[in-house]
């Protein structure tokens, strides 16, 4: 009705917002989630060669010391199949995960947004991120635990279904998650540095190198922000989180059986630098695609790309508010 009492090309917009998926919604953070899930299940799934290697170099460092040699090593030992030793976890475990992170990171960014009115908004991103991420990796953490052990011990079991009861059976539910606080100290840096920068370097883009507002943009010029945002936070979050999980590969391996064990033997410096090469071609590409493919769901969608739009995504939902 509204629609109709106003009339011409007013009305019709009205009518349009009205069909579309609303901010802030249920629905939106529905969308976002799945967006999520799907996202980072396929992105984790389609490098899991690369990470097979990447698990093997950061428990046997000696064996499998560069990129080239270590993947010959792996399929000349085990076969061409051992390179996708660990798909479900990667599939399923990161599914979970990216689920968690970006439908969670959306709610908590309004809630926060609505907490801290005027404040600076790399703290609201910051808090939104963080908070995410504690419960992804909670979601994660059993999927990493079994997956590590398939990756680095052909013995152990084929993959997630013999994998899961196995585990259980000689460790129990402690087992799943002693991993949990290494996991965290990877991830979350890693988490707040992705989705701030991310968010940063949009903004950075629109405003500097393209120098027009997101809505005057093409989807393709919108998609393609997207992308180089997303490698910039990505490349960033690699060097943060790469001491934790060479932490956390270490201890799912059982090579040692503590933090302050794990540091020890690997060496300060080796934190930093072990593994960080293939890390650079696996994590760059995959959080690309990531924020790719979730923002390319959003604009299937009727949604907007993310970053750099937080005030207009928060006056669009009150308008629409009023308008229903």
């Amino acid at each position: 009705m509204v629609g109709v009492a106003l009339g011409g090309v007013e009305g019709e917009e009205i009518e349009k917002r009205r069909r579309k998926l609303r901010v802030f919604s249920p629905e939106y953070y529905a969308v976002c989630g799945l967006g999520g899930m799907l996202s980072a299940g396929t992105t984790h799934f389609a490098v899991t060669p690369l990470d097979v290697l990447k698990v093997n170099m950061q428990v046997n460092p000696l064996k499998y010391n560069s990129i080239f040699s270590g993947l010959n090593i792996l399929v000349k030992e085990q076969g061409l199949s051992s390179l996708w030793r660990g798909w479900g976890g990667k599939l399923f475990g990161y599914g979970a995960q990216g689920g968690c992170k970006f439908g969670l990171y959306e709610y908590f960014k309004k809630t926060y947004s609505d907490v801290f009115v005027g404040q600076d908004r790399s703290l609201i991103f910051l808090f939104s991120s963080a908070s995410a991420q504690v419960i992804a990796d909670v979601a994660l953490c059993p999927f990493e635990a079994v997956k590590v052990r398939v990756q680095t011990e052909a013995k152990f079991a084929k993959g997630l279904v013999d994998g899961f009861p196995k585990l259980y059976a000689s460790e129990g539910l402690s087992g799943f998650y002693k991993g949990l606080f290494p996991l965290w100290g990877r991830n979350l840096p890693f988490s707040v540095i992705m989705f701030t920068s991310f968010e940063h370097s949009v903004d950075l883009l629109y405003r500097n190198v393209i120098q027009k507002k997101k809505e005057d943009c093409s989807r393709a010029q919108q998609l393609g922000v997207t992308c180089i945002a997303g490698y910039t936070s990505g490349a960033i979050g690699t060097i943060v989180s790469n001491p934790a999980d060479n932490i956390v590969a270490s201890l799912y391996n059982k090579k040692f059986n503590s933090v302050w064990q794990a540091v020890k033997n690997i060496g300060f410096s080796s934190l930093f630098t072990r593994s960080l090469p293939i890390r650079f071609a696996l994590v760059g590409p995959v959080v690309t695609l990531q924020w790719f493919f979730y923002d390319t769901i959003k604009v299937l969608t009727g949604l907007p790309t993310s970053g750099g739009i937080m005030d207009d995504e928060l006056r669009t939902a009150k308008a629409d508010v009023l308008i229903h």
